[in-house]
């Protein structure tokens, strides 16, 4: 059940609120019966709650007298401070963040060979998106088959999230898929294609017909290799992701010449 202890009310500054909704304007003392919080805290928790702007008072009386904000006044007030408390938080976070990716980056990377592998569309994508993010270099994407068409929409977006965010850490993007996988492209990545990535130097997007499988070639060490369910049309059954710069240099032999032959995108 939903309690004023989950905007960040404690256990007797919620029952001395609750008890002045019923009894209207009182003293402290009188509050302290009402709500079973003991007369040596009564003062300190009038306090607190007056500091979260949920009671007023009436000061020129003897003794002074309180009365409660109503509830809805009440309730958006500790929305508001739980909304910017984390915002603070938020914040406080991404320096965190930004401090410690300067201290990791500056570690020397490991150049061992190394692979992992992703079982299932949702899995499938996750590695794809995380391993586009992480190059720092250069991204070559070869693909030829479509994700289910339940499935395009959110993946074309993702996907392409992940690429402007790559061009924009200085990244260079080379795409080459088929036309079929173009036509299958949601429209709203095709309208921020044309709006943002075309006129763009480092992003360049081709089509060929002789394309057969999907791939991703990041900064000419890894190999993102996309495995097609046998039983499913256009379904992804898993990704094998392969860190072998000796492997990607082949890889990338055999996909210079088709690039060269394919042509660039129009819509």
């Amino acid at each position: 059940m939903a309690s004023l202890r989950d905007l960040g009310l404690s256990e007797y500054e919620a029952r001395a609120y609750r008890a002045l909704l019923n009894t209207g304007p009182t003293t402290a003392k009188e509050l302290s019966r009402a709500s079973d919080v003991p007369m040596g805290r009564i003062y300190d928790v009038l306090n607190s709650i007056e500091q979260y702007n949920l009671v007023r008072t009436q000061t020129a009386s003897r003794p002074k007298k309180y009365v409660a904000v109503e509830p809805s006044t009440a309730l958006d007030r500790l929305l508001e401070d739980k909304k910017r408390e984390l915002d603070e938080k938020a914040d406080q976070y991404e320096s965190i963040v930004d401090d410690l990716s300067d201290e990791l980056d500056a570690a020397d990377p490991v150049e061992e060979q190394f692979w992992t592998a992703a079982v299932g569309p949702e899995e499938t994508i996750d590695l794809l998106l995380e391993r586009l993010a992480a190059a720092d270099q250069t991204i070559v994407m070869v693909a030829a088959d479509p994700v289910p068409q339940r499935d395009m929409q959110t993946v074309g977006d993702d996907v392409l999230a992940t690429l402007e965010d790559a061009l924009d850490r200085g990244v260079s993007v080379d795409v080459l898929m088929t036309r079929r996988l173009v036509n299958s492209l949601s429209q709203n990545v095709g309208e921020r294609y044309r709006s943002t990535l075309q006129a763009r130097d480092d992003f360049d997007v081709r089509t060929s017909e002789e394309v057969t499988g999907s791939f991703n070639l990041i900064d000419d060490a890894e190999v993102c290799i996309q495995v097609p369910n046998p039983l499913s049309s256009g379904d992804a059954f898993g990704m094998i992701d392969l860190k072998d710069p000796e492997f990607a240099a082949n890889v990338h032999d055999e996909f210079a010449p088709r690039w060269e032959d394919a042509e660039p995108l129009t819509f």
